[in-house]
Formats: C-alpha cells, structure tokens, sequence
C-alpha cells in the first residue's frame, strides 16, 4: 500500500478528524513521512481542516 492510500485509509478508519501525530501513531509511520503525504493531499485537495491543526478526507 502506498504511503498515500495508507494515510487515507487511516483518516478514513478513524472516523473523525486528526493531527497528523495521531496519524502517525495509527499508521505506524514516522512523523516526516506523514507531513509529506499531507503536504500532497492538501495540494491535490483530498482532505480539509474541519479545525486547526486537523484533517479528514474530503
């Protein structure tokens, strides 16, 4: 699974927003890699800030 899809499904599990630490902790990716992918997805519009600090897919 690509380190994208996995962020994704990760949001998508949770059912709620979250940070990108609670992220990394759920995925079992570092920190860094999980700041790039959202950095990518935010670009592409695949997920939103419902409030600081926070993100959900779209």
């Amino acid at each position: 699974m690509e380190k994208t899809d996995l962020v994704l499904a990760t949001m998508k599990e949770a059912g709620k927003a979250l940070s990108a630490g609670q992220i990394s902790e759920l995925s079992g990716l570092d920190r860094k890699e999980v700041d790039k992918v959202m950095k990518t997805l935010k670009t592409g519009g695949k997920i939103v800030s419902p409030k600081n600090c926070y993100w959900q897919p779209v």
